[in-house]
Order: C-alpha cells, then structure tokens, then sequence
C-alpha cells in the first residue's frame, strides 16, 4: 500500500531535498549551464567534459548540485538572476487570466488527453476506469495563479506532464496502487501553483517533469553546434601538433646535415 503526502508535506521547500532523484530536465538544465560556463570560458574543455559525463550520470540532486555550484549560471529557478527572473515572471503572466478549456477529463474503458495550447481551470478533476488519461501542462494557459488537479485513477493511469519551471506540489494517495510524488518542486518566478492530488486504487498516477518541445529543439541544436565546434577544435589542434612535428623533424634533420658536414670538412 503506498501512501500519499500528509497536507504538512504540501507546503512549499526552499530546494529540493539532496537525496531527490534527478529528472532528465534537471540534468538538461545542468548540461546547458555548463555549456555556457565553457563558451564563456570560466570551464576548460577537460572540466567540461568531466562534469557533462557526471551530470548525465548523476541520479540525486546532491549529484547534480555541485557541478555548478562555482558557475553563474547555475541552472536552477530559484537562484536566476533578477532580469532572467523579470523575463519569466512576464511570461507566466501572459499565460494567467484566460477561459478554461474544459473543467473535466474523463475515461471509462477508453482514454482522454488535454495537451497543447488548452486553458486550465482553477480546479480540474479527472477520473479513469480501465482506462487511461493525459494531462500535458507544457504549453497550456491557466485560469488563474493557483490550480487543482484531482486524478482518480481505478485499474488505471492517468500521466501529469509539466514544465521544469512550474510550481508543483503533489500530494495524492494510493491504495494498492502509486500515486508518484516525484514530479513535485518549485518554478520560476511568477509561476502558477499547481496542486496535484487525489488517488490512485488499483491503479497510477505520474507526475514527472519534461521540456518544451522549443526547449528540447534548442538544447539539441546548441548540442549539435557544441559538438561541431568541439570537432573543428580538435582538428585545428591536430593540425598544430602535425605542423610541430613536421617542424621538429625538419630541424633534427637539418642538425644530422650540420653534423654530417662538419665530420666531412674535419
């Protein structure tokens, strides 16, 4: 039997707990931080390189955590800067205010789905019965700043997609079934509350953490160029070390010559 958070464990944390899995988000947003870290030079190619592989393998935040900790930029929400913070704080706001979509998700023997550009009300219930649900959050808009999401989910599963820079807090129970807690954590600033609860009988409820598919684009696009600009660097230093040797055994030559002449004059 799994049970779910009590209201207490509601409440908002100022960081997520050390011992917390990592989401793929998490380690994207690291990723991308020490990426700027290199192209501004405060990290040499061999650091990057050591801290990108341990951030792709780091499963904790404790993992995570200090591999940008002497960086500016250290991928997290909370600490962005005050004009970053401004920036996402107008543009939740730009997401707030509008008529819901639809107020209920409902599947019996069948599935539902609400993603794209949809409109959340401030309270919206969904419930699956041998079925299966989808509530993606990623692009939506909100009624207003503060959300409920119930998920009732018997011989079921109902999947709660978000952003890694909404404000999430989950607090549903399960009996004889998972209602997961793991997709819980703060968002940017000015980000709207989402309360995600409920229960899980027989059946499940994931709440994990995804990029935008722009944000995915970009991460994998500046890769690509990482990766390539990488590449054109290790040719260029190959090139240099092939134009030292070439050097080199010029000059050891032209020695063996000057020797060779001088036995010969002697």
């Amino acid at each position: 039997m799994t049970s779910g958070a009590s209201s207490g464990d509601m409440a908002p944390r100022p960081q997520a707990e050390p011992q917390m899995r990592a989401s793929d988000a998490e380690r994207e947003r690291i990723a991308e931080a020490l990426r700027e870290g290199v192209a501004e030079g405060r990290l040499t190619m061999e650091e990057f390189e050591e801290r990108l592989d341990a951030a792709y393998r780091a499963r904790t935040h404790a993992e995570l955590e200090p591999l940008v900790r002497d960086l500016p930029v250290p991928g997290r929400p909370a600490a962005a800067d005050p004009a970053s913070a401004a920036t996402a704080e107008g543009g939740w706001s730009g997401r707030i205010g509008s008529t819901p979509t639809s107020r209920t998700g409902i599947a019996v023997m069948s599935g539902f789905q609400r993603k794209g550009r949809w409109t959340v009300p401030r309270r919206f219930t969904s419930f699956v019965f041998w079925g299966g649900g989808e509530i993606d959050l990623r692009e939506a808009r909100f009624e207003d700043r503060d959300t409920v999401i119930r998920c009732f989910a018997i011989m079921g599963g109902i999947q709660v997609t978000a952003p890694p820079d909404l404000d999430v807090h989950v607090g549903g129970v399960g009996i004889l079934g998972a209602f997961d807690h793991s997709g819980s954590g703060e968002g940017s600033p000015g980000s709207p509350r989402v309360t995600v609860t409920g229960l899980a009988l027989f059946g499940g409820v994931a709440v994990e953490r995804k990029l935008r598919k722009e944000e995915r684009r970009r991460l994998k696009e500046n890769r690509k160029r990482f990766l390539a600009e990488r590449h054109e660097e290790r040719r260029e230093l190959r090139a240099e070390r092939h134009a030292e040797r070439r050097e080199l055994r010029a000059e050891r030559r032209e020695r063996r010559r000057s020797l060779d002449r001088r036995w010969t004059d002697d």
